[in-house]
């Protein structure tokens, strides 16, 4: 699991971007979860799984615009 935040963490800035997308932010929800998996925090889990579970589009968008601008990974609790 920890491989694959790295990986994540690795992507070129353009890929990130790519992946926010509304259709394939279900990337980032789902390194959201590991990376809370990995730290024990419960609630950033049930949160990412709630990401999954209902799709949200603002979510996705917040993403790009985080990414865009500060230029490293998505937002999150941990």
């Amino acid at each position: 699991m920890k491989a694959f935040c790295k990986a994540m963490e690795d992507l070129p800035l353009w890929l990130k971007v790519v992946l926010a997308l509304p259709a394939l932010d279900i990337v980032w929800a789902v390194y959201r979860i590991i990376k809370s998996a990995l730290k024990n925090n419960v609630v950033g889990i049930l949160i990412g799984v709630l990401f999954i579970v209902l799709g949200l589009f603002p979510v996705a968008i917040f993403d790009i615009v985080y990414l865009i601008l500060y230029k490293k990974n998505v937002w999150w609790i941990d």
